[in-house]
């Protein structure tokens, strides 16, 4: 599919230089730049609400991951968990979107959460892991002041930017696969002997109804995007939502056959009353009994996963909304990068593990977000689940998915600026791009195609052209890679 064209390449920075925008405009598209990036409001009205229908399983998931029992043998609350959910969603997608000007947007992020849930809170309390939510923030923020984000981010090679925005692609369509159910694990590290790690539909067939409505979704807005039909995006998900909701209706299932998440039906009243009793849990109390290489070791690992996922997210999404410079760069980039370290301080505040950009903004960038207009709209959504919770319930995962395999498509189109003759270039693109859905991990992708990189570049003699930063991201890598064995040699559990 043919990427839109966006237009001359300005940010909020460009705003109060003395030059006087052309009569007529309204003080929004001034302000946000909206038609200097060819784009218009009704775009990024339709764009950040595709976002927020394509990311709000996060309200429902996000509980789910983190009510485990911490060392006091309680459980999170999930109605207060989903309230700091959207609370911190909220307050860092409108950050990005009226500070950064960007179309991205911010919600818990499922690796640092899943760091939280299995690796952090069985070591200490969750006042106390949230506190750790705020160093890693702290890190990331000094790393932004300091320039050395931005400069890790620009020394990357322009193919391997590419290949990080390829990489998301099969990543993102992966994750819709495997939502919808159309993909299944085998279980295990290889079921069985001789059977697959994964699996078509269950027993390698499709079944159920919820997954015939994610691939009608999927069809559906394939067939408009080739009629190019404006919000093509936003019609397939609400289209694809309609038909679950009749299938519900009428063939009487239950909210566990759509997978115990979100189901097209609402049952009670729609509003309810916010729980901020997670907001300002905070404390470093007791810090001292968890042991400083425990606590250096969950740092580290927090500060890649924020990190690295959030870099190779805002690389993709930058590019595939046109706001990537031919050289690599992108404008604004230092107030997105530092409103993305932001997050983990207030996800710690707020309670809902570390904020990052959602590789899912990819959604309303593909139905015509360009400017931070779009993040407003989005992060608009997640404040009114703070009191209509009910609503964000009704679009199946299923339905959502299908935008995140369409979106997935979309950014392989990427694969045209890659010089595959090259096998110095071809070999790192190639790792980077594969391993980020095979090992469900972006950050995984992103350090086997920089180890790969300056190795190759070596064996060719070329050592001096990756860059020092290039050699240290590497070191720093194969650290990352060979943490297990780390922490036994350190005695960390």
């Amino acid at each position: 599919m043919t990427q839109p064209t966006a237009g001359p390449k300005t940010t909020v920075e460009d705003a109060g230089t003395g030059s006087r925008p052309p009569a007529g405009r309204s003080w929004l598209d001034r302000y946000f730049h909206i038609s200097d990036r060819g784009s218009t409001v009704a775009r990024e009205v339709r764009g950040g609400v595709t976002t927020f229908m394509a990311m709000c399983y996060i309200l429902l998931l996000n509980p789910v991951i983190l009510s485990v029992p911490d060392v006091t043998d309680a459980r999170l609350d999930a109605g207060e968990v989903a309230t700091a959910t959207a609370l911190a969603a909220a307050a860092t997608t409108l950050a990005m979107g009226l500070l950064g000007n960007v179309p991205l947007a911010l919600a818990a992020g499922l690796s640092v959460s899943a760091v939280m849930a299995f690796q952090v809170a069985p070591e200490m309390t969750w006042a106390n892991a949230m506190a750790m939510c705020l160093v890693y923030g702290a890190v990331i923020i000094l790393l932004v002041v300091t320039g050395l984000r931005e400069l890790i981010m620009r020394a990357i090679p322009l193919a391997m930017k590419h290949a990080i925005t390829m990489g998301i692609g099969l990543f993102v369509c992966l994750i819709g696969l495997v939502q919808a159910g159309f993909v299944t694990s085998m279980g295990g590290p290889g079921g069985e002997a001789g059977a697959k790690p994964i699996q078509l539909g269950t027993h390698d067939q499709l079944s159920g109804w919820p997954v015939l409505c994610f691939a009608v979704t999927v069809l559906l807005i394939f067939l408009l995007q080739v009629r190019k039909v404006p919000g093509a995006i936003l019609i397939g998900i609400v289209g694809g939502t309609l038909l679950a909701a009749a299938v519900h209706q009428f063939t009487g299932m239950s909210k566990k056959d759509w997978g115990g998440l979100n189901a097209p039906e609402i049952t009670g009243s729609v509003v309810s009353a916010p729980d901020f009793g997670l907001f300002g849990d905070v404390s470093f109390d007791g810090m001292a009994d968890v042991g400083g290489i425990t606590v250096a070791v969950i740092v580290f690992t927090l500060v890649l996963a924020g990190f690295f996922d959030a870099m190779g997210t805002i690389i993709g999404v930058g590019q595939q909304a046109g706001l990537v410079e031919r050289d690599g760069r992108m404008p604004g980039l230092s107030k997105a990068l530092a409103i993305d370290g932001a997050g983990g301080v207030v996800g710690g505040l707020a309670g809902a593990s570390g904020q990052t950009v959602f590789v899912e903004s990819t959604a309303g960038v593909g139905d015509g977000a360009r400017t931070g207009f779009a993040s407003v709209i989005t992060g608009l959504g997640f404040t009114l689940c703070l009191f209509f919770t009910p609503l964000a319930q009704v679009i199946p995962t299923q339905v959502a998915a299908g935008a995140l395999v369409v979106i997935g498509a979309m950014m392989m189109s990427n694969a045209q600026h890659i010089d595959w003759n090259d096998p110095a270039t071809s070999i790192p693109v190639f790792l980077t791009t594969v391993l980020m859905p095979f090992t469900y991990s972006i950050t995984a992708g992103i350090a086997a195609g920089v180890i790969s990189y300056v190795v190759i570049k070596a064996a060719q003699g070329r050592w001096r052209e990756p860059g020092w930063l290039m050699w240290v991201l590497s070191a720093v890598f194969l650290c990352y890679f060979s943490l297990g064995p780390i922490e036994g040699w350190l005695g960390v559990k």
